[in-house]
């Protein structure tokens, strides 16, 4: 080999080996990440559950809750014009 098929091979493998290292460090956070997203999924499954299971007892009750809102009155429809007839000398054209 000489040294520019060298060269060559350095210029073109290095870009690829590098995206694979970001990419494995890319692929072992989203891991990371996503074990992450699962417990507190899963701690937010078992608070729900605990409370529905509390309220199924008998325990505290709901928190009073603000009136439904007023349904609101439709606002007057806007006026529409006045249609004027097409003059009849218009329509055979």
């Amino acid at each position: 080999m000489s040294a520019a098929d060298l060269i060559a091979a350095a210029v073109l493998l290095t870009p690829a080996a590098l995206g694979g290292v970001a990419l494995g460090a890319t692929w072992r956070s989203s891991a990371t990440d996503a074990e992450a997203v699962r417990t507190v999924l899963a701690e937010g499954a078992a608070e729900r559950a605990a409370r529905a299971q509390q309220q199924d007892e008998g325990g505290t009750p709901p928190p009073a809750r603000e009136p439904a809102p007023r349904p609101a009155t439709a606002p007057a429809a806007p006026r529409l014009a006045a249609v004027i007839e097409f003059p009849a000398h218009r329509r055979a054209a």
